[in-house]
């Protein structure tokens, strides 16, 4: 008796973890962060997305706070706030330290909808605001098929609710080694362009010392630290001295077209706090 409940047992666990790990597998997967609004239904343009994108970048270097939107079909077999604190523990939304994200998820299949907020601003959205902002600002519009009238008026009223609560300055931010490289071919039109300038008016030596100079001052305001824009400026004047009048195909038959940047921007979280507050609601 006692063996045939052990192996009654054993069956029993074993068929629990069998559908344990097909619901794990069940779950949505959780999007990869690389822009403010990430839209997996199609419901909103890419002139739409770039719209809302706009709004929460220009908010975000004025604030700090990072707020995201996030559109699904559906979180089922999850429940949306289930779903809402998986994608903020991947995102980390937010200045690390400061807790200041805000996630907006539609599951538009699901016709619900969540706002989840960080720690730094659950004085500033408390969950009763929040499920304000969807009720009375979100869900009428989206009950319309308004998607983008109802995300850029709920979007206006979190901006409002955040940018009256008192939180660390943004640093400024600082291009990195990819950001200046992006940058080489503007750099070396520019300084081509005001080497010819500047020695036309000032001679060749002179007019290459400034001209050095003024690229050494211009990538060291864009963060490149002043040892190295320092070098980079002593390179600028001995390429100006050995233009020439070559004119501005460069020297030596430099071509001088201003080139494309590689691929586009992204953007990421800054490793935010989050511990369940905010408001789910449906329409």
């Amino acid at each position: 008796m006692l063996s045939y409940l052990k192996a009654s047992l054993l069956v029993l666990c074993t068929m629990l973890l069998l559908v344990s790990g097909f619901v794990q597998a069940e779950l949505v997967a959780i999007p990869k962060l690389s822009a403010r609004v990430t839209d997996l239904t199609q419901t909103l343009s890419q002139a739409e997305q770039a719209q809302l994108e706009q709004k929460l970048a220009a908010f975000e270097a004025k604030k700090g706070s990072q707020i995201a939107v996030l559109i699904v079909p559906s979180t089922q077999p999850e429940d949306i706030a289930q779903y809402s604190i998986r994608v903020t523990d991947a995102w980390k939304l937010g200045r690390k330290g400061v807790g200041d994200g805000v996630l907006v998820l539609i599951a538009k299949d699901d016709h619900k909808m969540r706002i989840e907020v960080g720690r730094g601003l659950e004085g500033a959205i408390p969950d009763l605001y929040a499920k304000r902002v969807i009720s009375e600002t979100i869900a009428p519009k989206f009950k319309q098929g308004d998607f983008l009238g109802g995300l850029n008026s709920g979007l206006d009223s979190l901006i409002g609710l955040v940018d009256g609560e008192a939180l660390p300055v943004p640093s400024k931010p600082k291009l990195s080694g990819g950001g200046i490289e992006s940058m080489l071919p503007l750099l070396l039109f520019g300084g081509l362009i005001s080497g010819m300038m500047l020695r036309g008016v000032f001679g060749t030596f002179f007019g290459s010392a400034l001209n050095g100079s003024l690229m050494g001052g211009v990538v060291w305001v864009l963060g490149v630290a002043l040892g190295g824009a320092a070098i980079l400026g002593i390179i600028a004047f001995f390429i100006t001295m050995m233009l020439g009048g070559r004119g501005l195909n460069g020297y030596g038959g430099m071509p001088m077209g201003g080139g494309s940047s590689s691929g586009g921007s992204s953007w990421s979280g800054g490793g935010g706090d989050f511990g369940g507050g905010g408001a789910s609601g449906d329409w």
